[in-house]
């Protein structure tokens, strides 16, 4: 039986900020073996927005609903 998250436009802009965040660190650490380490401020940019959109969707410290929206997002099809 599958469930239908629906989700306010901020759930859904930190749902996606963190969708992006996650992107960016996978893209840091895909670097081939041997090659320098990408600087940290190539993060700074994707936390600060997911940061702020948590807040804005009131799920700062509410890792539980946040990945509840996430996987929502996901089985929804939304990139």
């Amino acid at each position: 039986m599958s469930t239908t998250v629906v989700m306010t436009s901020r759930e859904r802009a930190a749902a996606q900020a963190y969708v992006r965040l996650l992107g960016a660190v996978r893209a840091a650490l895909a670097a081939p073996p041997g090659a320098a380490a990408p600087p940290p401020l190539l993060l700074t940019a994707p936390m600060a927005e997911a940061d702020q959109a948590l807040a804005d969707a009131g799920l700062a410290g509410n890792e539980a609903e946040l990945f509840g929206l996430v996987t929502g997002l996901h089985t929804a099809g939304t990139p």
